[in-house]
């Protein structure tokens, strides 16, 4: 059964990709989502990049952290969203997502709780780049407005 055996094998790479990127203490977050993207080295890694790109387009003055051994977090005035990676997905989740107009119906995951709401990137899915920064950016003003108010 080689299948079975490329699989486990699979498994134990992603295993090691979560280990060495949560290990990386005393790097800047910036470097560690560099380190990820680069240690995925598929189409998830590139998505991420592709994504990260997007929220540095939409506000240059994001802070990137690195949360939760091990995920890559995006800022500005509090928590904009994060870029998860699974097997069979890249998982945008925005922390106040339920608050914002989603007028091009981005968000297709986490769409029953009060709070979040995420986008699902899978393998060979277009990035709707516009409609995405929009989203990006009413998170940002949302921040700022919660800030002040």
């Amino acid at each position: 059964m080689p299948n079975v055996s490329r699989k486990k094998q699979k498994e134990r790479k992603e295993r090691n990709i979560m280990r060495k990127s949560g290990a990386q203490k005393g790097q800047s977050p910036s470097r560690m989502i560099d380190e990820r993207i680069k240690e995925l080295g598929d189409w998830r890694g590139k998505m991420l990049s592709q994504l990260r790109t997007l929220i540095k387009q939409a506000d240059p003055e994001v802070v990137e952290e690195w949360k939760w051994r091990g995920v890559p977090v995006w800022s500005h005035g509090g928590l904009i969203c994060t870029g998860e990676t699974y097997k069979n997905v890249v998982k945008m989740t925005f922390s106040k997502g339920a608050a914002l107009e989603d007028p091009s119906g981005l968000f297709n995951s986490s769409l029953d709780g009060n709070t979040r709401r995420a986008i699902d990137f899978h393998e060979g899915e277009k990035i709707d780049e516009e409609a995405l920064k929009a989203l990006l950016r009413a998170a940002v003003m949302l921040n700022e407005s919660r800030a002040h108010g």
